[in-house]
């Protein structure tokens, strides 16, 4: 700035010097005028001289009026720069990060960013704090507000260690010691399994069974006569429990299939089968009920044969023994099969080290806590072990067998009930012993860690596919009103708008009559499972949505009454409980709570429960029928009204009812009667037997000799859904 003003001040003095060299060559003229001209003429002389310092004057304004508009140009540049500075902030982030990751990284509100993302494509009612934001949607969020986007390589590279716990490498085999067999009874339901285990092991655990069908896992150690020890899992044959038979074929040696002599091959007996084969397990097959007279157990080995399931007798190796277990025939024979082919399996175990074995059921006792069944596989429990399985850890305060008695030490093949959990495990779940809590810790926090990167995982492949399909709905939107002039282009959109909001509300009022929200309680985890397996096979959505709200172990508290009431939702408790307080509570907020003991009772209660929210069905019910004998047209006024002449063939014609008329089959007109007449009397009810005349309320509809008239009546019949559970 100073170069340019010190150029334009020399160039302004030399211009004052010019012309002030210009005056003084006119005063020398002027002067040699002076003797020529008279003094008449002063003030024009006067006039011609130039007066240097107003020139002078007029300089400095100029200049000084220049000065200050470069100084407040450069201003100007200074300030935009410095704005632009600021503008260019640098944003520090990362690949999924939330919103809220987002706008604290920015330094701004959530609503920020929630703005920034209205101008794109994506659903912004599906978008939470915590939701993670794609590469995309974080490069366009940036831009829009100005700022330099910075990606993190702490955030993308850093990998967190592996501190999970797995099953250590097999033991020499010099180590191993032999084993007790595990042995899981599975087939049909009432075929007999429960029975057979009770005559094994002389107790009554069919009795306490509710509806004499089996509905845990049970596993016991039974001590045969010849001395061997047997642990067999006693599994339901309940449709409703294949995931429990699955978990009980993975941690047994031998399957023992019973299949009832006077029934055959059932649906259950198929899945059994398939469960043993998956798990590579051999098969013994016990033939129950032969005591019956309609036993045919050949019948039963041939139906096998379509299963890949061939007994000795046909050229195969599988066992096959003829058994009662109602009233004990030849169970000692059944037991010598199974010890003989542990025997050539050569079942041995480590008893040394760690341990390791699988939970089989998990529950909560309201003395004892979360309490579990497992199958010790390797190594021998002890009271102190530090276990984990899943997402929980234990350290062992108390062992106790399957009646109850407290053990102080399991081993490989033995089952065991576990107190200590700090959470309930879930059936299934790998026991690994670890060497100390702070180690428990660290396995558990792993896996719940690596169970939410997987999540996330997930959630960004939705994310990704949401964020395409927004677009494309977005491109076929711009595309649509790219031709249209402004003003239409926005009076479409409103009306779109305002379309869409009165549909919204329809739909919500239409979603909260045909949803059913649903809380399930039960007494152990495989029951729950079970349950909730089923409600996944549920496919009549379209009629009423069925909605799993939450689901525990444990008998109904005010909590899930609160819920309940939330959600307007209906409590099930599979085998639980819900005291006075609880009931009285849920009847004055108005929450049911259905209790069963039984499994199918309970889904044959919730198949009602779905059909009372469906509408009402309108049943027609026929009142009488007649047959158009003759056609005629009766002139009423100015026009011609057609006529039918009939003859009611079955039942009687009420005028005030509903009517169709068919022809060929088909319906080809409903509604109701303008005129009823018989002879020329108008009567409101014509019998069987007798001829009358009628019109109907359709004018243009023309009769033909031969068509039906059926007059009927509409009754209101509760829906039924239309959802099969299988059973």
């Amino acid at each position: 700035m100073n170069q340019k003003v010190l150029k334009l001040e020399n160039l302004l003095r030399f211009h004052t010097v010019f012309r002030q060299l210009h005056s003084l060559g006119q005063r020398r003229i002027l002067a040699q005028w002076n003797h020529v001209f008279s003094s008449a003429y002063p003030v024009w002389t006067a006039q011609l001289c130039i007066r240097p310092w107003q020139t002078d004057a007029l300089i400095g304004a100029a200049l000084s009026q220049y000065r200050l508009l470069v100084t407040k140009k450069e201003g100007r540049s200074q300030k935009s720069q410095l704005f632009s500075r600021k503008s260019k902030k640098e944003v520090e982030v990362w690949i999924g990060m939330t919103i809220e990751e987002l706008a604290r990284a920015m330094e701004k509100d959530i609503d920020y960013v929630y703005e920034a993302l209205m101008n794109t494509a994506i659903d912004i009612d599906s978008l939470e704090a915590h939701s993670r934001l794609d590469e995309g949607r974080i490069k366009e969020v940036v831009k829009m507000t100005g700022m330099k986007l910075k990606w993190s390589k702490l955030k993308q590279d850093k990998i967190r260690e592996n501190k999970d716990a797995v099953r250590r490498p097999q033991a020499d085999p010099a180590l191993l010691t032999p084993r007790s067999p595990v042995v899981t009874i599975m087939g049909h339901v009432d075929h007999g399994k429960t029975t057979l285990l009770d005559k094994l092991r002389k107790t009554q655990v069919a009795a306490m069974e509710a509806g004499g069908i089996t509905q845990h896992i049970g596993a016991f150690l039974v001590s045969l006569p010849s001395g061997e020890k047997v642990t067999f899992l006693d599994t339901p044959g309940h449709a409703a429990f294949s995931a429990m038979r699955a978990r009980g074929a993975q941690v047994t040696d031998i399957v023992v299939l019973v299949v009832a002599a006077d029934d055959g091959v059932m649906k259950q007996t198929v899945e059994s089968i398939q469960h043993a084969k998956d798990a590579q397990v051999p098969i013994v097959l016990a033939i129950n009920k032969c005591d019956k007279a309609e036993a045919d157990p050949e019948k039963v080995k041939k139906e096998l044969l379509a299963y890949d399931v061939v007994c000795e007798d046909y050229g195969g190796d599988v066992q096959a023994v003829h058994i009662s277990a109602l009233t004990g025939d030849n169970l000692m024979a059944l037991a010598e099969a199974t010890i003989a082919l542990a025997e050539v399996l050569e079942l041995k175990a480590d008893p040394t080290g760690p341990v390791e074995g699988t939970v089989i059921e998990s529950f909560t006792d309201k003395g004892r806590g979360p309490v579990t069944t497992a199958i010790i596989q390797r190594g021998t429990l002890r009271k102190g072990s530090i276990l984990v399985a899943g997402k929980s850890w234990a350290k062992v305060r108390l062992m106790f067998d399957e009646n109850g008695k407290i053990i102080h030490e399991a081993c490989p093949s033995m089952p065991v009930g576990i107190v200590g959990w700090r959470d309930l495990p879930s059936a299934g779940d790998e026991i690994l012993e670890v060497e100390s809590e702070p180690r428990a810790r660290a396995v558990v926090d792993w896996r719940k860690y690596a169970l939410e990167q997987e999540k996330n995982k997930e959630d960004l492949k939705v994310i990704e596919e949401k964020r395409k399909e927004h677009q494309e709905a977005h491109q076929k939107a711009r595309e649509k009103y790219s031709n249209m002039h402004w003003k239409e282009r926005s009076f479409l959109k409103y009306k779109e708008k305002k379309e869409q909001k009165s549909s919204k509300s329809e739909e919500k009022e239409e979603r909260d009559s045909h949803i059913l929200p649903v809380i399930i309680k039960g007494d152990v985890v495989g029951s729950v499972e079970a349950i909730v397996n089923i409600m996944h096979t549920y496919d009549a959505s379209h009629e009423c949505e069925l909605e799993l709200v939450h689901f525990g172990v444990g008998d109904v508290s005010e909590n899930d009454v609160n819920l309940a009431e939330t959600f307007r939702g209906v409590i099930y408790g599979f085998n639980v409980n819900a005291g006075n307080v609880i009931q009285k509570s849920a009847a004055k907020k108005g929450v049911k709570i259905k209790l069963h003991k039984i499994i199918y009772r309970l889904i044959e209660d919730l198949q009602e429960e779905l059909s009372s929210r469906l509408p009402c069905i309108l049943e027609e019910h026929p009142i009488g029928e007649a047959s158009i004998l003759a056609t005629f047209s009766v002139t009423e006024g100015k026009k011609k009204v057609p006529v039918a002449g009939c003859r009611v063939q079955k039942g009687q014609l009420e005028k005030q009812k509903k009517f169709k008329l068919i022809r060929n089959g088909d319906v080809i007109w409903k509604g109701s009667l303008t005129s009823l007449k018989h002879h020329k009397d108008d009567i409101s009810v014509i019998k069987t037997g007798m001829d009358c005349g009628l019109s109907l309320s359709e004018e243009k509809i023309e009769f033909q000799v031969g068509d039906e008239i059926v007059c009927y009546e509409e009754k209101e019949v509760p829906a039924k859904t239309s959802w099969d559970p299988g059973f």
